[in-house]
């Protein structure tokens, strides 16, 4: 079966993408072959992918992706394939993969009613609706179940179209039988590079965009933990973002010294394993694969209630999860408390490994495979 997979932008370091990588060679090891269509493309391409870098061009995103769709949609009626996965939302779709919030809730709570009126809205309004309409074909794979009602309030979508998939947590974000030493290993290579020493707490946060994600949150939280607890406690965000704003705001806080943005990075499990606390208090996120990465790694979290799998820290009891409307204050106080009982962090610690090796957080890749190929036409 030739499948062909749409997304915008593919770069190492997003979860989205990285999803639909998991899912494209799930496909590809089934026997399929794999055509992607992007704008832009970061980082080694696998073997036997046939990846088009569709050659259009804007300076307003919209025509830029209108542009896209009507160059992939030619392509295809010269070169017809078997399904047509999306990655990002658009006209065409035999499957769509919902990474992505529901973008009409957001434009009629969250903008001003003359946001409906102008042409950003009007193409992603429409290209919403050519997934989600009720006279549309797509079969929707969904990551969480936050959104779904929130498209079938606007769309009314019918229900059989929905494929809630588990979630997909990498293997090598597990810890491993050695994870102690290796720990130790990853703490010793991190002293010089963030000033690291044996006593000191480390707080990690992962994922681009940092604003969305929480990282002024993390930032004044931290400054605010009592002195000597603030001493001994570092702050390392990775991710794809512009680290000046927040840089600047570490400085105003007096944790200059004491926060570090190194950008993306491959060595995400050692940081894992190192760590002490992950935090995440998200604006809002439709999943928060992170948080998982976390849990499995048996490194304890703190995130926001906005994130879409937030409920798996509370069902694994392996954390603390600050409840909506977020209010920075909770947060402080918990970060400190949890930093504050070093036997909570070990329970959490065993928590989260247990429940890693008892529930199904891994097959998000073959579960979507299953509707892919088994979509008919």
């Amino acid at each position: 079966m030739q499948l062909a997979f749409c997304l915008y932008k593919y770069f190492p370091f997003g979860g989205l993408q990285r999803d639909f990588l998991r899912i494209a060679l799930a496909c590809q090891a089934r026997g399929h072959d794999i055509r992607v269509y992007v704008l832009e493309w970061e980082g080694e391409v696998p073997p036997g992918f046939d990846l088009i870098k569709v050659p259009v061009s804007s300076m307003l995103n919209h025509r830029l992706y209108a542009k896209f769709t009507r160059w992939v949609e030619a392509d295809l009626a010269r070169r017809p394939v078997d399904r047509v996965v999306g990655f990002n939302k658009m006209p065409g779709l035999d499957v769509y993969y919902a990474a992505d919030p529901c973008y009409e809730e957001k434009a009629r709570t969250m903008r001003k009613s003359l946001y409906r009126y102008s042409p950003r809205y009007r193409h992603f309004s429409a290209y919403e609706r050519a997934v989600f309409a009720p006279e549309s074909h797509t079969e929707i794979l969904m990551i969480s179940t936050t959104q779904q009602p929130l498209f079938k309030k606007h769309y009314g979508t019918p229900s059989k179209r929905f494929h809630l998939l588990p979630p997909g947590i990498a293997p090598d974000r597990r810890a491993p039988a050695n994870a102690s030493e290796l720990r130790v290993a990853a703490r010793a290579r991190f002293a010089s590079e963030f000033k690291l020493q044996s006593g000191d707490l480390l707080l990690v946060q992962i994922g681009s965009d940092f604003m969305r994600k929480g990282l002024d949150r993390s930032i004044e939280a931290m400054a605010s933990l009592p002195e000597p607890l603030k001493r001994r406690t570092r702050l390392i965000a990775l991710g794809a973002d512009d680290p000046a704003p927040f840089m600047s705001q570490a400085a105003r806080l007096g944790v200059g010294e004491r926060v570090f943005m190194p950008g993306g990075r491959k060595d995400v499990p050692n940081f894992l394993l190192a760590a002490d606390l992950l935090l995440h208090p998200a604006r809002h996120e439709n999943t928060g694969t992170v948080l998982l990465e976390a849990l499995v790694a048996g490194l304890p979290v703190l995130a926001s209630a906005a994130c879409g799998y937030a409920h798996y820290i509370t069902d694994a009891d392996a954390g603390s999860v600050i409840g909506e409307p977020f209010h920075q204050s909770a947060m402080n106080d918990t970060l400190a408390a949890m930093l504050s009982t070093p036997d909570a962090l070990t329970c959490w610690q065993h928590n989260a490994l247990v429940f890693a090796d008892s529930a199904d957080l891994y097959s998000l890749p073959e579960r979507a495979t299953d509707v892919i190929v088994g979509k008919r036409g």
